[in-house]
């Protein structure tokens, strides 16, 4: 099911009153594959309980999770206790366990105890350039300070990430960027980077030999695996609570790496490496169906036209009428213009973000950022098309007696049509291609199997599933703009536009 609908349905659930203790849960999860077998785990667990699950899956980083979490848009998600400490309650004095439970309690959050594992964060190199350097622990690396380190975006900027790590040990390294984490594997084997941060239950350490430094001052904190959730969750479907907690205790560090093997190494499904867990865990069996290309496809295209038509719809109903006051009104029109420019400036992925606060995660501030986009354009060619108009040609319909009003309707807007649907043309293909920036939030489209190809290596899920049908929709929308604009723009204008 496409990710737009999922979250739709989702809200229409929690809205209605026949379904408001209905044992349903709604399973957000972080975009790494533990994280993600974690949540498909839920999944079975909620179906184990009785119930039915709906499972957003890879929808960003630690404050993605929690705000959801907050604002009731996710009902629990797998997280660490060093990640709680450090980034969601950083700012309150946590010593204890209980502490933790009792901080996120006030805010109404529960928790489960740990699950049995601690996937903490490490810092790794090859093993051979490791030895040749007599590399062991991280003090060690004070010794070699022109080191290229390339760590994930979230270590580079938590407090127990890079800024931590670098106070604790005094390192002088400057030649430090970030960098996707299920890349830094393949830069670290390619010699691309020298060193990188780790999951320390991640499956590729072993897979590529290589060697974890020593935490000589004891950096970093314990990252023990539970599950957070809402305390509203667990009187609408206690079933669930009770079926997670008997999980406390029971999934060891090698059964983790074990898991996220077989889908980072294997390529198995999280969904059925979560299913094959169960069964074993919990005695119960529930046949899960593989979805085939064509059908994933078929819903990445869905919910992507989503995104894509209705920001489009929004903006055209917007952007045309500032146009057209840009273009009457030129004083005011300088500003409307500013304005739409300053917006096309702002960083894609940093409106998605800005829009989450407001609108929540999903596909509305997907929609609400790519509306934005599309302004520029359409206005932009709304203004040109109307003050491009020769003046001696509106004195003349005016001179016939038009209102400015038909002259407009009768006159001008038909003589700019053109220019018009070039803009909207325009910010249609740029809106296909922002639109992939999507899946961050949770909105889907073609940007999800691109996000999950690069988190599982897999460059024909990326290419196949993602950026061709993304290309190839950009080419038909062109091609159908084409075929509008020949059956629409009046043949005087196209016969003037084919002779000059």
């Amino acid at each position: 099911m496409k990710r737009a609908s999922i979250v739709l349905w989702t809200l229409f659930f929690v809205a209605s009153p026949t379904f408001a203790n209905s044992k349903q849960a709604t399973i957000g999860s972080k975009k790494f594959t533990e994280a993600v077998i974690l949540g498909e785990i839920a999944v079975q667990a909620a179906h184990i309980a009785g119930g039915t699950a709906t499972h957003l899956s890879e929808l960003g980083g630690t404050r993605t999770l929690w705000n959801a979490l907050l604002s009731g848009e996710i009902d629990l998600y797998a997280e660490y206790t060093g990640t709680i400490i450090q980034e969601i309650l950083k700012n309150k004095p946590i010593k204890t366990f209980d502490d933790i439970k009792n901080a996120l309690k006030n805010q109404g959050i529960l928790m489960t105890r740990p699950l049995g594992f601690n996937n903490t964060y490490a810092v790794g190199m090859q093993s051979a350039k490791a030895q040749k350097l007599g590399i062991q622990t991280i003090s060690d690396l004070k010794k070699h300070p022109n080191l290229e380190l390339r760590f994930s975006h979230e270590f580079m900027d938590r407090a127990d990430g890079w800024k931590g790590l670098k106070a604790a040990y005094g390192l002088p390294h400057t030649d430090v960027l970030g960098l996707e984490h299920h890349l830094s594997y393949r830069s670290l084997a390619e010699g691309i980077a020298d060193l990188v941060d780790l999951y320390s239950t991640d499956a590729e350490i072993a897979y590529y030999k290589f060697q974890t430094l020593e935490d000589d001052r004891g950096f970093f904190p314990q990252y023990q695996a539970l599950f957070l959730y809402r305390e509203d969750l667990a009187q609408k479907f206690p079933a669930l609570i009770t079926t997670l907690k008997r999980l406390e205790g029971k999934i060891d560090e090698a059964r983790m790496i074990e898991m996220n093997a077989l889908a980072k190494i294997k390529k198995i499904s999280e969904s059925k490496v979560a299913a094959q867990f169960s069964q074993s865990f919990y005695g119960q069996k529930k046949e899960i169906r593989e979805i085939g290309y064509w059908e994933r496809l078929w819903g990445h295209t869905q919910s992507h036209l989503i995104l894509v038509i209705l920001s489009m719809l929004a903006a055209v109903m917007v952007a045309i009428p500032l146009g057209i006051v840009a273009a009457k009104q030129p004083r005011l029109g300088q500003g409307i213009l500013s304005v739409v420019s300053i917006l096309q400036t702002i960083p894609s992925l940093a409106l998605l973000v800005f829009m989450i606060p407001f609108l929540g995660i999903g596909a509305l501030p997907a929609i609400a950022a790519l509306f934005i986009y599309s302004l520029l354009p359409i206005v932009r060619n709304t203004y040109m098309g109307i003050t491009s108009i020769p003046l001696p040609l509106r004195e003349s319909a005016l001179a016939l007696g038009l209102r400015p009003k038909a002259c407009l309707k009768l006159i001008e807007l038909p003589l700019a049509f053109r220019a018009i649907l070039t803009g909207v043309k325009t910010a249609t293909i740029i809106n296909i291609g922002t639109a992939t920036l999507g899946a961050l939030i949770g909105a889907g489209g073609y940007g999800q199997p691109i996000l999950t190809g690069i988190r599982l290596d897999n460059i024909q899920m990326i290419l196949l599933e993602g950026a061709v049908p993304a290309a190839v929709l950009a080419l038909v929308a062109q091609a159908g703009f084409e075929l509008l604009d020949s059956h629409l723009t009046p043949k005087g204008l196209q016969l003037k536009a084919n002779q000059s």
